[in-house]
Parts: C-alpha cells; sequence; structure tokens
C-alpha cells in the first residue's frame, strides 16, 4: 500500500488541550474509523503524545502516528494556526517556545475570566479551569462551562455571544508572530502547515494575502481539505497550494464526537496534490 492510498488525517485534539477524547481514547477512535496516518496537534502542546504513542504501539496494527502540535500566532490582529507535523520531541527550545505559549494562553484566560465576571458571570476562570485540568486553559473549555451553565444553546453559539471579537469576553491575542512560530517548528526538524485556511473568516482577497505571507515566512504546506467543505472551497485552497508552492494536508479538527467533525471523515485526496508525505523531510515510519 502506498502512501497515496492511506487514509489520512493529520490535525486532532485531546484532552492535553481542548479536546474532549484522552490521547488512548482519540488512537482507539482513529483505528475504529479506519484512520491509517494519524497526527495528534495539540494546542501549544505535546503533552499527550506520549500516552499516544505507548497506547497505539500495544496494538497489533498501530496507526502510522506523527508528532504534532497546533500553534496559536499573530497575524495583522487575527489568531492563525501553525500545525507543527513530525516534530523531535526531544527538542528543547521548541519545548521551550510551547512553554512560553501556554503561559500567555493562561494571562488570557484569566482576563477572559475577569472580562466575563464585569459583566455578571461570576465563577467562569474557575469552571473553565476545572474542566481544562492540567491542559492550558483555552476559550474551548471557557466555551464549554457557559453551554453547560445555559448561557447559549451551543457551544458554537457562546462563541458567537461572547468568546468573538467585540463580544464581552473577548481578549486580543498575545501569540508569538507566525515567522517565529515556523522558525522554531524547522528548529525541532518540523514541518510547518497553514491550518484550515478558509476558517478565519477572512475575505477571499485576505485568504489569498495570508497563503502569500505564510509562503514568504517559509511556511512548508496548507490544510486544503477539511471536514466540513465544499468541493469549489477545497478546490480554491487547492489552486491556492499549487500556486505558492505549498505541500498539500488535511484533516478533521477532531475536538469531540458530533455530527459536524469525525476522524478521517471526508478526508478525500483528489489527484494531481503534492501532499505532505510526499515530502523528503516525511518520516517512513512511526515517529
Amino acid at each position: 500500500m502506498t502512501d497515496e492510498t492511506l487514509l489520512a488525517d493529520l490535525h486532532s485534539h485531546t484532552t492535553a488541550s481542548d479536546g474532549m477524547l484522552t490521547p488512548s481514547e482519540l488512537i482507539d477512535r482513529a483505528i475504529v474509523n479506519g484512520v491509517q496516518m494519524f497526527a495528534i496537534t495539540d494546542h501549544d502542546t505535546t503533552a499527550g503524545l506520549a500516552e499516544a504513542h505507548a497506547y497505539n504501539n500495544s496494538h497489533d496494527t498501530p496507526l502510522r502516528l506523527i508528532n504534532g502540535a497546533e500553534i496559536s500566532t499573530r497575524w495583522h490582529n487575527h489568531d492563525i494556526h501553525i500545525v507543527a507535523l513530525n516534530v523531535d520531541l526531544d527538542n528543547s527550545d521548541f519545548d521551550n517556545f510551547l512553554m512560553n505559549q501556554r503561559n500567555l494562553r493562561e494571562l488570557r484566560a484569566k482576563e477572559i475570566g475577569e472580562r466575563l465576571a464585569k459583566a455578571g458571570i461570576d465563577g467562569a476562570y474557575d469552571g473553565a479551569k476545572a474542566i481544562a485540568g492540567d491542559a492550558a486553559l483555552s476559550r474551548g473549555h471557557y466555551a464549554r462551562w457557559l453551554a453547560d451553565k445555559g448561557y447559549a444553546t451551543s457551544m458554537g453559539n457562546v462563541f458567537k455571544k461572547y468568546l468573538a471579537r467585540g463580544k464581552t469576553g473577548y481578549v486580543p491575542n498575545n501569540w508569538s508572530d507566525m515567522a517565529t512560530a515556523i522558525e522554531m517548528i524547522h528548529q525541532a526538524g518540523g514541518i510547518a502547515v497553514l491550518a484550515h485556511p478558509s476558517g478565519y473568516k477572512l475575505s477571499t482577497k485576505w485568504v489569498k494575502r495570508l497563503v502569500r505571507e505564510f509562503k514568504e515566512a517559509a511556511g512548508d504546506a496548507m490544510e486544503v481539505v477539511l471536514s466540513q467543505q465544499t468541493v469549489d472551497a477545497r478546490n480554491f485552497l487547492i489552486s491556492l497550494s499549487l500556486q505558492h508552492e505549498l505541500a498539500a494536508s488535511l484533516g478533521s479538527d477532531f475536538h469531540f464526537p458530533g455530527s459536524w467533525t469525525e476522524l478521517g471523515k471526508s478526508m478525500y485526496q483528489p489527484p494531481g496534490v503534492n501532499w505532505v508525505w510526499q515530502m523528503d523531510s516525511w518520516p517512513t515510519a512511526n515517529a
């Protein structure tokens, strides 16, 4: 079986960040769904990968499990995410970079809690912190707490009502710039992938600018196949990847079981695309 025929999903999350399944549970779900090449890409951490590898390797037919992380960056005041694939978990500079990112997350999370408290929503920080456990606190944890407390009908509606730009609990990002994140990924031997370029509510003009500047900052690849996507949207991203000579990646961005996203679902691989696993630096076995 060649890499071109593998069912791949290179973007997913566990309880090490804002996912709802443990690394072991996520591995089980990926195997049940027929995924063969898989990346766990928790937000600004690789903490779930040791458990994931140990559990994966206990199976007779393990997944091809790729080390990853999803890094939050700042670009023209927008939150832009970069997926790091095939990173060296023993690289101390990369580990220190992620630790600083998590410290920035905690500062932002505290301010979100303070803003919600001023708006009359008491206990949000402590409630979200309890949901996060040992993971770095994120807006996703706040959304779960607010939805559970009945402040909105769903997590998506929580973001629209409280956590999106201009809303009560929104706090501007304080992340690293995009070029620095890409440099740190490369120092760890990894591949820098622009995550879900069409997911930032940017105009077509700004998506094109984002992809161009990502390439100029030495980015390697971009996600072109996403779970919820029209054929036209997919073709648009593929055309941008080819135009800027970026390898193509794909991923469900799975956080929790639901009707919208699922591991391996809709991970169609159109022909004529330069996939990230065809790069010379891609591992040929489990990392």
